[in-house]
């Protein structure tokens, strides 16, 4: 996979850097997704985080109970109330991921140059000398030599709360390790990476399918995050799961990416899933280091250019335990942001961190910085360019819309839509202006009961950068009279205009279908 030119508008005037940003109500284009978890579950914090900038809620299902999760779930649904901000509901399956089970929860000390054995017997105790862990096959997948890496909660790469392991030797079940650095591990459960080995379990695990048929299906979830996705045979066994489960047959799935084996079968799987996230705390330990970034690039590249949604994990590790990032980690972000990424993903950050809400603040300046000096005219020309000729009539519409909006300096692109695709096809140009995305639901039927389409859609493009959704009125048709259309569209307006993004004698340019036809127009607002 080849990279791309990082897109970046110049010149910058060194002047613009030291104003002061501007509060806006949209904190930023670039979605954030915020794991919900024991310091960020009550309804105060996830209301703030909400305002901070959250628009999609993620629930972790490595660890933590359905009935911790629901409580969770159900404090967020009253955050939304409260705060009047529409959000997304992501699940993220455990797959098949190995831990090491602590059940004395004791810190453990491990000595560089001791020996280790990880043993499948988890009725045993966590040792510096013995490690159970939860899969038995361990030592048929392994060879002396193979690197084991051994984090707790999620990989942070600290030499001192996490620990490589190197192979020595395979005794039955048990596997005899090298500590190759001094650590302390603390807590009940540590994840256990091999790298570059592949583990012979199934991708959607018996675990996870229980958690889908369950706590999934009772809460409609939006998005399935496939962990561990290794090729699209795994995405379209979990579609298949999904489409047998009632309303989650409108669930997106959004294929975790998080090792060799996953990154080498990316275009097909990326054919397969609706959007991409880029696990870079796995991928961190399967590819060397000075890698990471060449995937990063390349990967964003490509679901831009296929209009998927792409997010990028692991960016503020150190907001874990502290109120500002480190400038390596700052600068991060905004070079996610500048390699066309849709959505930054804050795991530990806002599961367990001291700051979640400080934590999605910081992010979104950032990322509304970053998007400042976005060079949308270079971005737009290689997007036209990828597409190639002819184009289908919905892309020819999409893209005229963002040339107008673009052209016209447009404050903001109205679009309605059923489905959400024409809204994503327009964001998919990258525009340097909202889109507000009108989703006007549909009435359905399965010959037993007659249901609305609409809400999965709109909350679903949560996660799609530039789209701010809205649920329009279910008795008005997608293609619609021309009495409902301008009824519906002042809606937009004066959401447009309470939102602060129109304002009097602004242009705004509207995508709408009008019979079989999709139509552009201009409107030039009066006072």
């Amino acid at each position: 996979m080849h990279s791309t030119n990082l897109l970046l508008e110049e010149p910058i005037r060194m002047a613009s850097i030291l104003e002061p940003s501007k509060p806006t109500f949209f904190p930023a284009m670039t979605k954030i997704v915020g794991t919900l978890g024991p310091k960020s579950r009550s309804v105060e914090i996830i209301s703030s985080c909400l305002e901070s900038g959250m628009s999609v809620a993620r629930f972790d299902f490595s660890w933590g109970d359905a009935e911790f999760h629901q409580e969770t779930l159900e404090n967020l649904r009253a955050a939304v109330k409260k705060s009047k901000k529409l959000c997304a509901v992501m699940l993220d399956t455990g797959g098949p991921e190995l831990q090491v089970v602590n059940k004395s929860e004791h810190p453990i000390s491990l000595q560089a140059d001791a020996l280790v054995v990880l043993t499948p017997d988890q009725d045993k105790e966590a040792t510096p000398n013995l490690l159970p862990i939860n899969f038995s096959g361990l030592s048929k997948s392994v060879k002396k030599g193979d690197t084991i890496f051994i984090g707790q909660y999620l990989f942070t790469g600290s030499e001192t709360t996490s620990v490589w392991l190197e192979v020595t030797e395979v005794k039955g079940e048990d596997v005899v390790c090298l500590i190759k650095n001094s650590a302390t591990l603390a807590g009940p459960l540590y994840t256990l990476h091999v790298s570059q080995i592949r583990i012979e379990l199934p991708t959607l695990t018996d675990k996870d399918k229980k958690v889908i048929s369950s706590w999934a299906v009772r809460n409609k979830i939006d998005i399935l995050s496939l962990s561990y996705t290794r090729n699209a045979e795994d995405v379209r066994h979990a579609r298949e799961f999904l489409s047998k489960l009632g309303d989650l047959n409108q669930t997106q799935i959004f294929a975790k990416i998080e090792n060799v084996e996953g990154m080498g079968n990316f275009d097909e799987i990326l054919g397969e899933a609706d959007g991409i996230i880029l696990s870079r705390g796995n991928l961190g330990i399967d590819l060397p280091p000075e890698k990471v970034f060449l995937f990063q690039k390349a990967a964003v590249h490509r679901c831009n250019m296929a209009g998927k949604p792409a997010v990028v994990t692991r960016v503020v590790d150190s907001m874990t335990d502290n109120l500002r990032p480190t400038r390596a980690e700052a600068t991060d972000v905004a070079n996610a942001v500048l390699d066309g990424s849709d959505a930054i993903l804050l795991g530990a950050e806002t599961l367990r961190g001291l700051y979640p809400v400080e934590t999605i603040s910081t992010v979104g300046k950032i990322c509304a910085e970053a998007e400042k000096v976005y060079n949308q005219d270079v971005y737009f020309k290689r997007a036209v360019k990828c597409v190639g000729e002819p184009m289908t009539h919905l892309e020819s519409i999409a893209s005229s819309a963002v040339r107008a909006a673009i052209k016209v300096k447009a404050s903001v692109i109205i679009c309605f839509t059923s489905s959400g695709r024409a809204a994503r096809l327009i964001a998919k140009y990258r525009l340097p202006m909202p889109i507000l995305s009108v989703v006007i639901p549909r009435l359905k039927t399965n010959q037993l009961r007659w249901t609305f389409s609409g809400a999965f859609q709109a909350r679903q493009s949560l996660i799609v950068r530039g789209i701010f959704p809205i649920l329009a009125d279910p008795r008005h048709p997608a293609e619609s009279t021309n009495a409902t259309d301008e009824s519906i569209l002042k809606v937009a307006l004066d959401h447009g205009k309470t939102a602060g993004v129109i304002k009097p004698h602004d242009r705004v340019v509207v995508f709408q279908k009008v019979g079989d036809s999709s139509v552009v127009k201009i409107i030039e607002l009066e006072n």
